[in-house]
């Protein structure tokens, strides 16, 4: 059996010190921070961006895709695609083959607005990546992706 911590301050920094999931919700707070504010002329946030960016694929994705790539549950997807199509950024279509199927329409208005978003996310990325040796940011970039 492990050790009992107690609930002491010395207990608090430890976790601090060595909690990974603490880490990364600091870390992911910071960095949408900084994308937001990037983004934010374009009327886009970091978490916008991300799902105007899973859109852009040859066919229509479906909403349950979208949900499996963004680790996202649909009732999540579905309120942030709503100021996203009231933009008319995004469509939601039936799928024409099984009418149970969402399928999530990038349109040419949110192309264009991807594509302006995309020289901003360059240079902020650029700016993340200025501060991470190369080697740790490979390496961690491949293992948020393997926690994915």
């Amino acid at each position: 059996m492990s050790k009992k911590l107690n609930a002491s301050f010395e207990t608090t920094l430890h976790v601090y010190d060595h909690c990974l999931c603490f880490a990364a919700q600091r870390a992911a707070r910071a960095l949408a921070r900084r994308f937001d504010e990037a983004l934010s002329p374009l009327g886009l946030t970091s978490g916008q961006f991300s799902l105007l960016t899973s859109l852009n694929q040859p066919e229509p994705p479906s909403m349950g895709s979208i949900a499996a790539l963004l680790v996202m549950d649909r009732t999540t997807l579905t309120a942030n695609l709503k100021p996203l199509e009231q933009r008319g950024l995004v469509e939601i279509a039936v799928d024409e083959a099984d009418r149970r199927v969402r399928r999530l329409i990038l349109t040419p208005a949110g192309r264009t607005v991807l594509q302006s978003a995309l020289p901003v996310w360059v240079n902020v990325h650029g700016e993340i990546d200025r501060l991470l040796p190369a080697a740790d940011g490979r390496t961690l970039r491949r293992g948020l992706r393997a926690l994915a």
